[in-house]
């Protein structure tokens, strides 16, 4: 009697893929919000990352403050709200029309702004102009400070040639 022996190994491979990182949705339906989103997702065969952020809209926030301001019938107050933006501001300055500040307009904001240099927005093309137009001159001595000069050095030079 002879037996035979039949052994069947076999090897089952499922190929399943790990889950995957799905960035979070962030709707933004209504035209109404200045608000943006921004999200991202990282994934390897191990872990995976997910986040979402909310971003204001500055530009935006200010059109709206603007169009509202001029709805109103403030049309000063909604260029004064848009010339808070640098790009607004040069465009101004290059149409001749200076940007309203404190009440004034014209000719008074155009001396406001050439005496105040350090109010125009960061970003401007002529602020560094503007400081520098600005700038006090340096003085030279008048007699009495010349005279004060003269005492100091010869007290000194004297003091040390006696010495």
């Amino acid at each position: 009697m002879w037996g035979e022996t039949n052994t069947v190994s076999s090897t089952v491979v499922t190929n399943s893929t790990p889950p995957t990182a799905n960035a979070p949705v962030l709707p933004n339906s209504n035209n109404d919000i200045c608000k943006v989103g921004i999200g991202g997702a990282v994934q390897n065969n191990v872990l995976g990352i997910a986040t979402g952020v909310l971003v204001d809209d500055e530009l935006c926030q200010l059109l709206k403050l603007s169009r509202s301001q001029y709805a109103f019938g403030m049309k000063v107050s909604a260029v004064a709200i848009l010339c808070q933006d640098p790009r607004v501001w040069d465009s101004m300055t290059d149409a001749g029309t200076p940007c309203p500040v404190r009440g004034l307009i014209g000719a008074e904001a155009a001396s406001y702004w050439e005496n105040n240099p350090h109010e125009i927005p960061e970003g401007s093309r002529y602020k560094t102009g503007y400081v520098k137009a600005n700038k006090p001159e340096q003085k030279e001595f008048d007699d009495a400070q010349n005279l004060a000069m003269f005492k100091t050095f010869f007290l000194i030079t004297t003091g040390l040639l006696l010495f």
